[in-house]
């Protein structure tokens, strides 16, 4: 099974750039490249384990959600997978000014809440500090 890859570039001062390529070497990787990828996913598995996992990434985008009357638009809004947030409820779309946002389970197309602004489920899924 062929794995898709991406790359990055890193940039590191020339003494960082020793002790990475020792570490690698210590570790058994062939490369700095593949020494950071492991120690980047255990970074990320230790924070998730202490119950500090990332927070999500909003940005404008559309998505599909099931309203009350089994209608499923594609509606405006903000995503983060696996949710999104659009203007109304679980009725249909708002206006304007409406002052009500649903968030929704995209994977599931399912509503979970609806709120008065649309920060709230934002800092629902936000670390701490941004509240």
């Amino acid at each position: 099974m062929k794995l898709k890859t991406t790359s990055f570039t890193v940039r590191a001062t020339m003494a960082q750039s020793v002790r990475w390529k020792q570490a690698a070497e210590a570790h058994g990787h062939a490369s700095v490249g593949t020494w950071i990828a492991e120690a980047v996913d255990a970074h990320l598995e230790a924070r998730t384990r202490a119950g500090k996992p990332l927070p999500l990434a909003w940005g404008k985008g559309r998505f599909r959600v099931r309203l009350e009357d089994g209608a499923e638009p594609e509606l405006p809004g903000w995503v983060a997978r696996p949710f999104g947030i659009f203007r109304g409820t679980d009725a249909g779309p708002g206006y304007h000014g409406c002052h009500l946002y649903t968030l929704a389970h995209l994977p599931s197309l399912r509503l979970v809440a609806t709120f008065r602004t649309a920060l709230s489920p934002i800092v629902l899924n936000s670390p701490p500090w941004i509240t």
